[in-house]
């Protein structure tokens, strides 16, 4: 009878351990959230950008079909804006050359362009402000590269 007893009274304390083994940490627990690229990744990103038909041929493009490659280049003009403001002074022309990139974005965006099936008219000219912002921040994002 006392076997049995130390058997039933063994198993509750392992039984105990095995459970509050199991509630206290289901797996790792996720880190800090990583925030954005930091801004060497911005030449890379810029690099991809101008890789794209909707940069190199503006004229030729469907404006719906470049409606991917204007939400990445509205997403990247924050990212030269924070370039622009992170020096000891703000770089003037790389701040300049951002904000054309939200002038054409937001151009492209309020002529209802991603749904405009043929090249031509304000969208046309839209993916061209774009094409030329995006050649100048590129420049001197890689101006900044080699002198800084």
């Amino acid at each position: 009878m006392r076997t049995r007893s130390s058997l039933v009274a063994l198993s509750g304390v392992l039984l105990t351990l095995v459970l509050t083994g199991c509630g206290s940490e289901a797996g790792p627990t996720p880190g800090p959230n990583p925030g954005s690229p930091g801004p060497d990744a911005l030449p890379i990103k810029l690099d991809a950008l101008s890789a794209d038909a909707c940069y190199t041929s503006p004229q030729t493009q469907l404006p719906k079909g470049c409606e991917k490659f204007v939400t990445e280049v509205g997403g990247t003009a924050g990212s030269v804006h924070e370039r622009a403001a992170a020096g000891k002074t703000v770089d003037v022309a790389l701040d300049h050359a951002a904000a054309a990139l939200d002038q054409g974005v937001s151009a492209f965006r309020g002529a209802g362009c991603t749904t405009v099936p043929s090249p031509g008219g304000a969208c046309t000219q839209a993916l061209i402000t774009i094409s030329g912002a995006l050649t100048s921040v590129k420049k001197l994002v890689n101006q900044q590269a080699t002198t800084g």
